[in-house]
């Protein structure tokens, strides 16, 4: 699936099955509700904290996926083309950084 195609995907799933898309606030905040969920898992999987085991059953491909979703949906909601920004952010970064990364000391 593309990333047009998931928002168009996304779009369609709301207007049919979700009734309508949340205000772009509450989608905020639920936005920064999912990356907290990410960042839990990763903190107590992979980070020095200690993994309860209420958390060791969850799933990280499906709490990335959460925040995707929500991400979608805003950009759906403010007219984000995802796909155009994503290639504008690419060449951004390959042009700003064409040396940078190789000359960090800090990654040799």
């Amino acid at each position: 699936m593309t990333i047009n195609e998931a928002q168009t995907t996304v779009d369609r799933w709301i207007k049919t099955i979700g009734v309508r898309y949340f205000n772009e606030l509450t989608n905020m905040a639920m936005l920064t509700e999912e990356v907290g969920e990410v960042a839990r898992i990763i903190a107590r999987r992979y980070g020095e904290q200690s993994e309860k085991e209420s958390d060791k059953a969850k799933d990280l491909g499906d709490e990335m996926a959460d925040v995707l979703w929500v991400l979608i949906c805003l950009a759906n909601q403010t007219g984000v083309d995802l796909t155009e920004a994503f290639q504008k952010n690419l060449e951004k970064k390959t042009i700003r950084d064409a040396t940078r990364h190789q000359e960090n000391e800090k990654l040799l």
